[in-house]
């Protein structure tokens, strides 16, 4: 699971519905400054995550964190992050621009039913275009993904909605509006090939909004 290009109040991953317990925690409360993602290496696998797709610059001008960067909601978490893509945000020659966080863990979070959750919003401030394509919150085989703006193929130049898309196929989508917390999480049964889709806004419960679908599902 990698997240980019938004503010990321929580990402937790939960294990089954009954049993409730955390498999791998995302949140920030341990961190003081987005400086900390340096401590992580390939050589030294420390921290919530692995932080090494993102500019030349300094991993302030990509990552920051602040409680004003977290839904109000949340009050298990102590502050959120702001992941930008700047000027310099290209990462080993590539032209698209990246800042990605990757989840750092030992434990089986690619197997059995998982619910990656996480709330996210945009400002009006360099919000994200809507003449490209972001991808937001997505695997590496892009099985399932969080994405706005405009689709690479569609018609028309510019596209202001946040899709939930299973296998190139969007589920859900609303208009991304500026300021509104959005809660998500990825129900995904890994073993039955199949993701479902919760979702709410601001302080209200999450509820399913898609029952799973078919899906090749792939840490």
């Amino acid at each position: 699971m990698k997240f980019s290009t938004v503010n990321i109040a929580r990402a937790a991953l939960l294990a089954t519905q009954a049993q409730g317990a955390i498999v791998w925690d995302g949140r920030f409360n341990d961190m003081t400054t987005s400086s900390d993602l340096d401590k992580w290496s390939w050589s030294n696998q420390v921290g919530a995550y692995q932080y090494y797709i993102h500019g030349s610059g300094a991993t302030t001008d990509y990552v920051n964190l602040s409680e004003d960067f977290k839904n109000p909601a949340d009050t298990g978490s102590k502050q959120g992050a702001k992941i930008s893509l700047t000027s310099t945000s290209f990462w080993n020659g590539q032209t698209m621009r990246r800042t990605e966080l990757i989840p750092q863990t030992k434990e089986a979070i690619g197997s059995g039913k998982k619910y990656y959750h996480f709330s996210l919003k945009r400002s009006d401030t360099n919000a994200p275009s809507l003449s490209k394509e972001h991808q937001i919150a997505f695997f590496e085989s892009h099985f399932v993904e969080l994405k706005s703006g405009w689709q690479s193929g569609a018609s028309g130049t510019e596209d202001p909605l946040l899709r939930w898309v299973v296998g190139g196929t969007t589920q859900w989508n609303v208009t991304w509006e500026a300021d509104v917390w959005h809660n998500v999480a990825y129900e995904i049964d890994f073993d039955g090939g199949s993701v479902g889709f919760w979702h709410s806004t601001g302080s209200d419960v999450l509820k399913q909004i898609v029952a799973p679908v078919k899906a090749s599902a792939s840490s």
